[in-house]
């Protein structure tokens, strides 16, 4: 594990991997939105979102690069969920 800031590596931390793979396919790592949130309020004076709303958007895109799924959906998806309000309890 890797003791870096950056919020990739304090993904991996939070998932307990050294790192995560390379394909949606073979891909098994999974957040929770809580696990999103606790991440997105570690790193918040690493990120620009102004709202704990936008800076959890910020931790999915990341999330996005390393195929790490968010409740179990590709992050673009969970992106496109929250945006919807699927995840407004969350944010309450």
């Amino acid at each position: 594990m890797s003791a870096r800031n950056e919020t990739p590596h304090v993904i991996n931390q939070t998932l307990g991997v050294p790192k995560c793979n390379g394909s949606w396919e073979e891909s098994t790592e999974n957040l929770t939105m809580d696990q999103v949130k606790q991440i997105a309020e570690k790193q918040a004076d690493r990120l620009t979102g102004a709202t704990l709303f936008a800076r959890c958007r910020e931790v999915m895109g990341t999330c996005v690069a390393m195929r790490v799924r968010v409740e179990g959906l590709e992050p673009k998806e969970a992106l496109k969920q929250m945006k919807e309000g699927a995840f407004e309890a969350h944010f309450a």
